[in-house]
């Protein structure tokens, strides 16, 4: 051939490839090559080439209705051929059949009567544009049922990683998988809104996101496809898993997608290209979380998690995930329980029969997407809970040995696992370590839990409170005995030399610090006016640096504190020296800041400190109980009792 023609031939196989493309999109096939439900592979014999699909489409357009009555085969898959030789000479194909010499000899009215009785012709596939606009209710409950769509195959990201931590030595049985992890910018790592980080030192803190992109294999598990959906992925499920540095347990807790937060200033994300683009967001209150991620893709919703949460994210997992009735599948099924038969607005009859019962990967996807339980009544809420009962129950059959002790199945969970997923700081030895570390822990101390709220704002966004989303992560970095926690005693107990849970221990003595390099902020829980003013006038004479007076949040206490965070001991001592009768205790939050709260029993009395470099007084601290709300939902993973 003459290489001058070359180019001739490449265009023409680049407008072949158009032409392929675009008469894909148009086709509304049914199965795989569609979005319709799935249908069997073709065979061979079956499969066709797009220009003999023109050819057969062709010709039914030019087949008179007794000829069509006679064609019963349904159009197969379209399936991608080997470019046909260019220089032969293409197929014939027809142009519209003129009339027979019988049918044009026919008397209209008889020929009308005769192609009314004909069966309609077969359906063939709708051109873009064609379709009737939906109704206002139509489109109502095409937007519920792409939100219900996603949620089954990114809830599954989060038992999957404890999963994976948590099987430990059978991890030498599998071949490594770091290559399948797509590596993306996440982590925020000088973070100042770490609370406590010096006693954070050797936790394991995971972000896992589950995401409701519709491109590629997730339109084929139900999450609707790319067309359907409007905007950038947004996160459906999030979770942040804590695991404290002598793991004895692990926490999960769980947030809502609806969850109003302060956005911070954050670059644009594209999730199709996983990469952030050069556009600027400026910070905002009043945003949905998920639609922070949408904007601002992991680096800002690792940002708004940090600051709500004070712990330390070291790793960020994010799953577009397409395998869930795989994984479920591969562990043999999962056993749930109900009280009630499970009927949802929009999915239909879930479970018939009441009890506990095995069900499978594609009940499963229904039974952790449904958010329209009428016997729940609580929406999100509803869901969340019925997601970790779920995920409770799969962890129990993911560790169990008949997962663990076989190779196969347990490689087959596992890369259904990295199949779809981006992360920051995570690997194969990682996860292996960390597996090999909590051997020991069984599903009794995996606790799941659910960030409060009250109720919606105007925008429709779940209104986070505060304060005690504050007293859950208080609990989780001090390691505080969480509600139906199950794990061992020695475990409940503190590393740190104040002792356990609420307890008052005698701590080794301290040298006086200098004033001036304690950061002093003066809170008035007494109930009178100005005294606080009063006493930071006293304590600034001493060479206390007084960076900030108020009044108790929490209302009045009758005993005047000094509080101090970790590593804050000698500083606290060297306060509590200048004010006599003053109780120490040790929280968590306060950095390098040391806070005096004025008490009732404050006398206004303040004394000079001891001296600097010298030893103070033994002293009595008491470590702060963390209460936590009356109301917190909590799932114990080891809990198998039917609710």
């Amino acid at each position: 051939m003459d290489p001058a023609e070359t180019p001739v031939v490449d265009d023409a196989r680049s407008r072949q490839s158009e032409r392929t493309d675009r008469l894909k999109r148009r086709l509304n096939f049914r199965g795989p090559a569609g979005r319709g439900e799935a249908t069997r592979s073709p065979s061979r014999s079956d499969a066709v080439s797009v220009s003999q699909l023109v050819d057969k489409v062709g010709r039914r357009e030019d087949r008179s209705p007794r000829d069509r009555e006679d064609d019963t085969d349904t159009i197969p898959r379209v399936v991608d051929t080997p470019m046909p030789d260019l220089s032969e000479k293409p197929p014939h194909v027809p142009s519209h059949a003129r009339a027979t010499e019988d049918e044009a000899s026919e008397p209209a009215i008889e020929r009308a009567a005769r192609l009314a009785d004909l069966p309609p012709p077969p359906a063939l596939p709708e051109e873009v544009g064609v379709k009737p606009p939906l109704t206002r209710l139509a489109m109502s409950r095409l937007r519920r049922r792409r939100r219900m769509r996603i949620v089954g195959r990114s809830v599954v990201a989060i038992v999957a990683i404890l999963a994976v931590m948590m099987t430990g030595m059978a991890w030498g049985y599998l071949r490594s998988t770091d290559k399948h992890f797509i590596q993306v910018s996440a982590l925020d790592q000088d973070s100042t809104d770490v609370v406590d980080p010096v006693g954070q030192t050797g936790d394991e803190t995971f972000l896992i996101v589950g995401t409701d992109s519709r491109a590629g294999a997730n339109s084929e598990v139900g999450a609707g496809t790319a067309d359907e959906f409007e905007g950038s992925a947004r996160s459906d499920t999030v979770m942040l898993v804590n695991i404290p540095a002598n793991r004895e347990r692990v926490v999960a807790v769980s947030f809502p997608r609806d969850l109003d937060v302060d956005r911070p200033q954050c670059r644009g994300w594209n999730n199709d290209k996983g990469e952030y683009t050069d556009e600027i967001f400026d910070a905002a209150p009043n945003d949905k979380l998920n639609a922070t991620y949408a904007l601002g893709g992991p680096k800002c919703l690792v940002k708004v998690i940090q600051k709500m949460s004070g712990l330390r994210i070291g790793h960020f997992v994010g799953m577009d995930f397409s395998g869930f009735e795989a994984m479920v599948n591969q562990v043999g099924g999962v056993e749930v329980c109900t009280t009630e038969p499970l009927v949802d607005y929009e999915l239909g009859e879930i479970l018939t029969q009441t009890g506990k019962q095995k069900i499978d990967g594609a009940t499963a996807l229904n039974y952790v997407r449904a958010r329209n339980i009428e016997t729940e009544g609580n929406g999100d809420y509803g869901r969340i809970k019925r997601q970790q009962r779920f995920l409770s129950s799969l962890l129990r059959s993911a560790l169990s040995n008949n997962v663990l002790l076989d190779p196969g199945k347990l490689n087959g969970f596992i890369e259904a696992f990295t199949r779809e997923t981006f992360v920051q700081n995570v690997t194969t030895r990682d996860l292996l370590t960390l597996g090999r570390s909590l051997q020991g822990v069984d599903a009794g101390a995996v606790t799941f839990l659910t960030v409060p709220t009250d109720g919606t704002n105007e925008w429709g966004n779940e209104i986070p409170r505060k304060s005690d989303i504050k007293a859950i992560f208080n609990a989780i970095i001090s390691d505080d005995p969480l509600p139906g926690e199950e794990r061992s005693t020695s475990s409940t107990t503190s590393a740190s030399p104040t002792g356990t849970n609420g307890s008052t221990a005698t701590v080794e003595p301290s040298v006086a610090v200098d004033p001036s390099s304690i950061s002093l902020q003066i809170s008035n829980a007494s109930g009178e006016s100005g005294l606080a003013a009063t006493t930071a006038t006293s304590l600034a004479d001493y060479g206390f640096d007084v960076a900030n007076v108020g009044n108790y949040e929490s209302g009045t206490s009758s005993n005047t504190i000094v509080r101090f965070s970790e590593g804050q001991q000698a500083e606290a001592q060297t306060v509590a020296s200048a004010i006599p009768n003053a109780v120490i205790e040790q929280v968590q939050g306060l950095g390098t800041t040391i806070e005096l709260v004025i008490g009732t029993n404050f006398s206004g009395l303040v004394k000079t400190p001891t001296r600097v470099g010298t030893a103070l007084a033994p002293a009595q601290i008491t470590r702060a109980n963390t209460e936590l709300p009356a109301d917190l939902a909590v799932t114990n993973a080891g809990d198998e009792s039917c609710s």
